[in-house]
C-alpha cells in the first residue's frame, strides 16, 4: 500500500469515515493527520458548484461558470482535439473553484432517442463515445482535477433508474455498453468513475463483481476511485468488497458505523478497508486541492472572456446543417429577415437537472441577429413555448413573414420535454410549433428552421422549410455561433452522432423502452441505432454521421495495410471547410450475427478550398474483434472484411476488402455459440419484435419477471411509486399525495424534479439522501408500516432512533479521542 504509514496511524472509525461523504458534495477530513476534505462537483459541460445549500438535482443556484455545449452537441463535431480542449477549460474552472473531482463526462449509450438525459451523453456508438470521453478526461486531468466518467454501466433510462434491472446479453454488454468506458479508461486514464443506479442482470452496478472486479479493475487495470451515484449504494459492505471506495452523499456516519460493525463482526477483514482507504488517498493526494478549504467561494478566478470565446468555437464546430434546398443558406448581407419562435428570445442552450450550469453570460439569438448584417424586419413569438394555441401569436408571425425575404423560425424541444429524472413520451415537437411552420410557409416559402434540443425529433414538417440547421444544446455562446453559420461566417461541419428515425416507432427499442416496473429488457442486443437501421434496411430521416456543408469533398486513393488506412481528401467546393471522415468495418460471411457495418475510426479534417490532404486512420486491436460468450473473451473471427470510408454510415465513398487472420483459440466444444436457426431475428438484424423464447436463447437463461408481484409484501428496494398497492392505508395515502403533486406539476407544464426523484426512488433511498436523519433500520420499520404492520413498525422506528443516537454518540466519542492524539509524524500536508 502506498499510504500504509498513514493508515496504520488511523483508528477504525477514522478509516471508515473516509469512505463516505461529509456533505452533499464533500468528503471527510482527518485533521490530525492532515488528510483534507475534497469537493466533488457536477460538470459534464460546466462546473456546478453550489454556493449555498447543495442539492443533487441542481435546483439551488450555483457559482457562475462557463456553460459549454453539452456532450450530445460536441459529439456532432467528431473532433477529439476540440473535446480535449473543452476538457482543459472545464478542468481550469474546476480547479479555480476548488473542485477536486469533476463528475463527468457522461457516456451512456443512447439506446433510445427518448431517454430524458440523452443531452448529457455523446452517442449511440461506443467508439465515438469512448474517444470523445477519453479526450475530455485528458483535458480535465491536465489541471490536477480528477475526471469521473459516468454512469457505469448499462444505464439507459431515467424512469425508475434506482430500481430498474437492465436485462441484457453478454455480447451487447461488452461490445456496446462497455466499449466506450473501456476506451475512456484505457486512453483517458480517469482518476475516478461513477457507478450507475440500476441493476445489471440482477445485481446493482455498485456491487457488481463482473463490472467492478473482473472487468474494470481486472481487464482494464483501473486503480482509481469508484464513487456511487448520489444515493446509489444498496448494500454498503458488498459495494466495498467489489471495489467501491466512496459512497455519496453523507449519511451522517451511518455507513461508517455499518463498515466498522462489519469489521468487528468478522464479516470483512480490516485489511479490505485499509486497501480501500489507500485507493481513496491515492486519488485525494493526486488532485490539486486548495490550500485553504475554508476559503470563501469565488476566491479563485479564470478568464471568463476567453472561455466564452472557446464556448463559441465549440458550438460553431458542432452545428449540423440537415437541409439546404436551393442553397438558401448562407444568407446574404442585407437580406430582409423575419425572426419567429420564442427560442429566439429565450433560448434552449443546456439541459435540466444535476448538470444545470449558471452561465457567466448568455448570448440571445435575437440580439445577435440584430447585431448582424441582416436586415431584421421584426420578431414574433409564433407559438406558446409549452404547447397550446395562441392565435394572436400565430397571426403576428404570419403578418411578419409576408414582409420578409426569408423567415428564421426557431423551434425545438423545451426544457420540460428532456430532463434528468424523466424520459420523453415520444419524439415529436409540440404541435403548435409545426402549426406555426405550416402557417408561415404558406405565405413565405423561404423558411429556415433553427432547431435546438438534446435529442432527435420527428420531422414530418420538413417539406415546409427550405433549410434545417441544428445547434443541439450549444451552451452560453451558441446564439452567436448559429448566427454566423446562417450568414456564412461559419461553414457548418457538424455531423450527427445519432440516427434520426422517421418516427419513434421505428426505433429498435421502441417495444421494450422504457422498462416500467422491475426490468428493462434489451432485446435489441447489439442492434442499437445505425447498427439496426443499416442492417434491417429500415429507412431513416437522417443517418448516423450525416451533415451538410457549404462546400464539397472528394474521397480518393484508398490504401489499406496491416495497421492503418490511407486516402486522399480534397475540398472541391468554393469555401474553406471541415469534413468528419468515418471508417466502418463490415464482415462478409460471418458465422456469428453482426451489424452490417460498425464505426471503428474517425477524424475531423480541415481543408481550405482546393486543398488536398492524405488522411490516415488506424486499425487497432478493437477494429475486428467480437466478444465470444463461450470463451468469455474478445476474439477476431478470421475471414474477409470490407474497409469502408464514408461521409456518413449511409454514404460510403471508398471501399476495399482485406483478409484478416483469426485469433480464436480451440475450445473443448467447438460448436458456434449461435446459429441462424435458434436466433433468426438477430441474424437478420430485425429485432423490433423479438419473442420470449428467442430472447431467452440469447440470454442463456430465463427472462426475469418484468412486473411487480402485487401479492407480495413491499421490500426496502421497492419504490414509492409502488405504494398504490401497499397493504396499509398509510402507504396508499403517501402514494396518493405524491402522485397528486406529480400530476399537478405536470399539468402546470413544470415537472417537479424533487417529486419525480422521490416517486421513482426505492425506500432505502431515504437513508441515503436525507443526510443521516433516517438510517437503514428506520427504513425497514417504515416498510413494515407500509405493509400493514403499523404498531410493530412504529415500535421499530422508535427503537431504531434510540439505537442510532447511541451509536452516533459512541462514534463521535471515538473520533474525538482520535483527534486528541498527538499529531502523527506520518501525516502529510494537503496536496
Amino acid at each position: 500500500m502506498e499510504y500504509k504509514d498513514i493508515i496504520d496511524s488511523m483508528t477504525v472509525e477514522e478509516k471508515c469515515s473516509l469512505l463516505s461523504g461529509k456533505g452533499n458534495f464533500t468528503t471527510k477530513e482527518v485533521k490530525r493527520l492532515n488528510i483534507p476534505s475534497m469537493y466533488l462537483s457536477d460538470g459534464p459541460h460546466g462546473v456546478r458548484k453550489q454556493a449555498g445549500a447543495a442539492d443533487h438535482l441542481g435546483l439551488n443556484p450555483s457559482l457562475q461558470a462557463t456553460c459549454f455545449p453539452t456532450a450530445a452537441t460536441i459529439a456532432n463535431s467528431w473532433d477529439v482535439e476540440l473535446g480535449e480542449e473543452l476538457g482543459r477549460r472545464l478542468g481550469t474552472e474546476a480547479a479555480a473553484q476548488g473542485v477536486g473531482v469533476l463528475l463527468g463526462p457522461g457516456l451512456n449509450i443512447k439506446r433510445s432517442p427518448l431517454c430524458g438525459r440523452n443531452f448529457e451523453y455523446f452517442s449511440e456508438d461506443p467508439h465515438l463515445s469512448g474517444k470523445m470521453a477519453a479526450a475530455y478526461i485528458r483535458g480535465v486531468q491536465s489541471n490536477g482535477v480528477a475526471a469521473c466518467p459516468k454512469h457505469f454501466a448499462v444505464n439507459s433510462q431515467e424512469v425508475r433508474r434506482m430500481h430498474n434491472d437492465s436485462v441484457v446479453d453478454q455480447r451487447a454488454i461488452r461490445e456496446i455498453y462497455l466499449t466506450g468506458f473501456e476506451i475512456a479508461v484505457q486512453e483517458g486514464k480517469p482518476l475516478a468513475i461513477m457507478t450507475s443506479y440500476n441493476k445489471v442482470n440482477g445485481v446493482y452496478a455498485n456491487e457488481h463483481p463482473q463490472l467492478l472486479r473482473e472487468i474494470l479493475a481486472g481487464e482494464w487495470g483501473f486503480s482509481g476511485l469508484v464513487v456511487t451515484d448520489w444515493g446509489g449504494s444498496d448494500d454498503r459492505i458488498a459495494g466495498l468488497a467489489m471495489g467501491n471506495q466512496l459512497e455519496m452523499p453523507a449519511t451522517a456516519g451511518d455507513s461508517d458505523r455499518e463498515i466498522a460493525d462489519a469489521i468487528r463482526a468478522g464479516r470483512i477483514p480490516e485489511s479490505l478497508v485499509d486497501q480501500r482507504v489507500d485507493e481513496y488517498l491515492r486519488v485525494l493526494f493526486a488532485v490539486s486541492l486548495p490550500s485553504n478549504e475554508d476559503a470563501p467561494f469565488g476566491v479563485f478566478s479564470f478568464d471568463k472572456d476567453a472561455h466564452h470565446a472557446f464556448a463559441y468555437k465549440a458550438a460553431a464546430d458542432s452545428i449540423v446543417l440537415l437541409k439546404n434546398e436551393d442553397h438558401i443558406l448562407p444568407l446574404k448581407a442585407g437580406a430582409k429577415v423575419a425572426v419567429a419562435g420564442c427560442f429566439a428570445k429565450n433560448p434552449r442552450y443546456q439541459g435540466a437537472g444535476s448538470s444545470m450550469v449558471n452561465p457567466t453570460r448568455l448570448d440571445i439569438p435575437l440580439n445577435r441577429l440584430n447585431e448582424s448584417e441582416l436586415d431584421i424586419v421584426g420578431y414574433a413569438d409564433a407559438y406558446a413555448r409549452h404547447g397550446g394555441v395562441d392565435e394572436s401569436q400565430l397571426a403576428a408571425a404570419v403578418r411578419l413573414a409576408r414582409e420578409a425575404d426569408v423567415v428564421l423560425l426557431y423551434m425545438g424541444l423545451d426544457e420540460l420535454q428532456e430532463s434528468e429524472g424523466l424520459d420523453r413520451e415520444n419524439m415529436r415537437l409540440r404541435e403548435n410549433q409545426a402549426a406555426a411552420l405550416k402557417a408561415v410557409s404558406e405565405v413565405n416559402p423561404n423558411v429556415v428552421v433553427i432547431l435546438s434540443g438534446g435529442a432527435p425529433v420527428e420531422t414530418p414538417w420538413i417539406d415546409s422549410c427550405k433549410a434545417l440547421i441544428h445547434g443541439y444544446l450549444g451552451g452560453q455562446a451558441s446564439a452567436g455561433a448559429m448566427v454566423d453559420a446562417l450568414t456564412g461566417k461559419v461553414n457548418p461541419s457538424g455531423k450527427l452522432a445519432e440516427t434520426w428515425a422517421l418516427a419513434g416507432e421505428d426505433a429498435p427499442s421502441y417495444r421494450y423502452y422504457p422498462g416500467l416496473e422491475k426490468t428493462s429488457e434489451y432485446r435489441e442486443s447489439l442492434f442499437v441505432g445505425y447498427r439496426y437501421y443499416e442492417t434491417s434496411g429500415v429507412p431513416v430521416r437522417f443517418p448516423f454521421g450525416y451533415g451538410l456543408s457549404y462546400t464539397s469533398f472528394e474521397y480518393a486513393d484508398l490504401a489499406v495495410d496491416d495497421d492503418s488506412v490511407r486516402f486522399t481528401l480534397t475540398n472541391i467546393g468554393c469555401q474553406d471547410g471541415a469534413e468528419a471522415v468515418q471508417l466502418y468495418v463490415s464482415a462478409k460471411n460471418s458465422a456469428i450475427y453482426r451489424p452490417l457495418r460498425e464505426l471503428k475510426a474517425f477524424k475531423k479534417v480541415r481543408l481550405q478550398r482546393g486543398e488536398s490532404k492524405t488522411v490516415t486512420l488506424p486499425l487497432d486491436e478493437k477494429t475486428f474483434r467480437h466478444y465470444n460468450v463461450r470463451a468469455n473473451r474478445f476474439e477476431v473471427e478470421g475471414g474477409v472484411y470490407r474497409i469502408q470510408i464514408g461521409a456518413s454510415v449511409a454514404d460510403i465513398r471508398l471501399e476495399a476488402a482485406v483478409n484478416v487472420k483469426g485469433t480464436a483459440q480451440p475450445l473443448a466444444d467447438d460448436t458456434p455459440p449461435y446459429s441462424p436457426d435458434t436466433l433468426p431475428s438477430y441474424y437478420a438484424g430485425k429485432v423490433g419484435a423479438v419473442g420470449d423464447e428467442e430472447f431467452e436463447r440469447l440470454l442463456g437463461r430465463p427472462i426475469p419477471k418484468a412486473a411487480w408481484d402485487r401479492s407480495l409484501p413491499l421490500e426496502r428496494n421497492d419504490t414509492f411509486s409502488q405504494l398504490f398497492y401497499a397493504k396499509s392505508l398509510i402507504g396508499r395515502l403517501v402514494y396518493k399525495a405524491l402522485d397528486s403533486l406529480k400530476r399537478r406539476s405536470e399539468k402546470k407544464g413544470k415537472p417537479d424534479l424533487n417529486i419525480l426523484f422521490i416517486y421513482n426512488m426505492p425506500f432505502r433511498g431515504i437513508a441515503k439522501m436525507m443526510g443521516g436523519a433516517v438510517d437503514g433500520a428506520m427504513v425497514d420499520a417504515l416498510v413494515e408500516i407500509f405493509n400493514g404492520r403499523f404498531f410493530r413498525g412504529a415500535a421499530h422506528v422508535v427503537a431504531a432512533w434510540f439505537r442510532k443516537g447511541k451509536a452516533a454518540r459512541k462514534t463521535r466519542r471515538k473520533l474525538d479521542e482520535a483527534a486528541a492524539l498527538s499529531h502523527s509524524p506520518h501525516g502529510r500536508e494537503p496536496a
